[in-house]
Order: structure tokens, then C-alpha cells, then sequence
């Protein structure tokens, strides 16, 4: 099978932020960065999966710094591992004050997508980290596929035991 890098994967977008965006404490609304990430990942998933990808969960969420009016940022997303049908994505959110240059970090999280074809499995035998930023954020990808595995059976529990009934509806 066929080695792809982090490079190969590599998913890039900037923007800019202007006083529309930001919510009651002058800085960008955290869900437009998690819309913006979602978003964007989702193409660095597909450059493995060639196909539908639907989004799994996000999980190691880091609002570092915050974006605020005149900033621009810069969201960069590439697949830092993949099993057969799931694929984790690395996403950094890069912020510019654009008066002065000074860049910060923003934003990072982990995304993973899963095939929407049941049928589906990445043709790809591993991933190829290039930089030391890759290097480190694919370093604990399988710990953090089993981090998953955990939480998902916690959550089951409770998922299991949420009342999904209006309460009005006995009126």
C-alpha cells in the first residue's frame, strides 16, 4: 500500500476578522472558529478518503488566544492518523494583528472524520509526518484513538439514559 504525507494532506484558509464576527466581549465567537475548523478539516480528510467524510468528534479543544477585530487568522488542518474507515485530522488556528504583524496561536484542536460508505477503507498504509510539528502530533495517535474508545463507552452510559421526551408534551 502507498505511504501519503501530512504535507499531502495539508488544508489551508485565512481569514479576516471584522466587528460582525465578534460576540459581547469584543472577540470572535468560539463556534464560527469551530465551524471554520470543521469545515476545512473535513478537505484534508477527504485527500485520504477520496469520498464523503462525515465528522466523528472533536476532542482536545485548546482556545489558546483570542481573535478579536483587525486580526486575521489562518487555519491550517492536516491528517495526523488514520484507521480503516477513521481518519484524525490536527487543526491550528494562527492569529495576525494586522496593525503590527505579531502573530499568536490561537486555536487547536483534533478532529475525526469517519467514511460515510460502510463499505469504504483508506487505501493508504501509513501517514509520513515531515516537519517536527508533525512529528509530534502524530506521535500519540494511537493513544489518543484509545482515549476515544474510552470516552465513548462512558458516554454511553449516559447517553443511554437521556430523556429525549418533551416535558411539555403531557399537557
Amino acid at each position: 500500500m502507498p505511504t501519503i504525507t501530512c504535507n499531502d494532506t495539508l488544508a489551508v484558509a485565512c481569514h479576516r476578522i471584522f466587528p460582525t464576527d465578534l460576540n459581547e466581549h469584543g472577540t470572535l465567537f468560539g463556534g464560527r472558529v469551530l465551524d471554520l475548523v470543521d469545515r476545512e478539516a473535513s478537505i484534508a480528510a477527504m485527500r485520504i478518503a477520496r469520498q464523503t467524510v462525515v465528522t466523528a468528534t472533536i476532542d482536545h479543544v485548546n482556545f489558546i488566544a483570542p481573535f478579536k477585530a483587525q486580526d486575521s487568522m489562518c487555519l491550517e488542518a492536516y491528517v495526523t492518523g488514520f484507521g480503516n474507515r477513521s481518519i484524525e485530522v490536527f487543526a491550528k488556528v494562527t492569529g495576525e494583528h494586522l496593525k503590527t504583524g505579531k502573530r499568536f496561536l490561537g486555536f487547536t484542536c483534533f478532529i475525526t472524520f469517519v467514511i460515510d460508505d460502510v463499505t469504504a477503507e483508506v487505501t493508504f498504509d501509513h501517514i509520513a509526518p515531515e516537519t517536527k510539528e508533525q512529528q509530534t502530533m502524530c506521535a500519540n495517535y494511537s493513544e489518543r484513538v484509545a482515549q476515544r474508545k474510552q470516552l465513548r463507552l462512558a458516554s454511553q452510559t449516559a447517553i443511554d439514559n437521556i430523556n429525549i421526551e418533551f416535558p411539555w408534551s403531557k399537557f
